[in-house]
């Protein structure tokens, strides 16, 4: 009796850790900035889509625990796509990882998509317009040296001159920036923001002003 009563919890247990690891194993879309200190499943879910790439996770521990093994897996993609490598899940990386994981864990965790971004340069002036998947306020950051972007805690912040639309949630933008320099190359990186707070930016791009 005490060997099959033993025997049913400890399958019980294994179940229970199956449905976990499956549970894990699904959650497929990150709904909040990771850094070192957290834990959760979605920090699991992180360090197993890590794990996919041993060049960038050569240890493929899965703990669930944001520990210094996984900032330094962390940096590596970052490395990879481009990003700061500040360690930290923060919005930019946020943006590029659940692009490449898929799925959603329920509520609004996707940044709007900018899209049929167009520019139109004169002599003194540029006019950006982009659309995007859902409604969303928009800025365009511009200037004539290489701009950076930092993540913070819930934001990027981007270097440049600040051009804004109005506050409204819209699908279509348009931004006009004024007292240019004509014949000058201006780099230029859209920055939006949805209702829920999602923030989507695009890589930095250039126009040139006219004579």
């Amino acid at each position: 009796m005490t060997t099959t009563k033993s025997f049913l919890v400890l399958s019980a247990a294994v179940a229970v850790a199956i449905f976990a690891f499956v549970g894990v194993a699904n959650a497929d879309t990150l709904y909040r900035q990771l850094e070192e200190g957290n834990s959760g499943a979605d920090v699991s879910s992180l360090q197993t889509f890590l794990a996919k790439d041993r060049t960038i996770y050569p240890q493929g521990l899965v703990t669930g625990y944001f520990g210094s093994l996984t900032k330094s897996a962390v940096s590596n993609f970052q490395a990879r796509n481009g990003i700061a490598t500040v360690g930290r899940v923060g919005p930019v990386t946020l943006v590029a990882i659940n692009a490449q994981m898929g799925g959603n864990l329920g509520g609004d965790v996707n940044a709007p998509i900018i899209w049929g971004v167009t520019q139109a340069p004169g002599i003194n002036s540029a006019s950006i317009r982009w659309n995007t998947s859902e409604q969303a306020a928009g800025i365009v950051y511009y200037s004539t040296s290489y701009p950076s972007m930092i993540e913070g805690m819930t934001d990027v912040t981007i270097s440049g001159s600040v051009a804004m639309t109005d506050t409204l949630l819209r699908t279509s933008q348009s931004v006009s920036i004024a007292g240019l320099q004509p014949n000058t190359t201006y780099y230029y990186v859209i920055y939006t923001r949805d209702g829920s707070g999602n923030v989507q930016v695009t890589w930095p791009a250039t126009f040139r002003t006219t004579n």
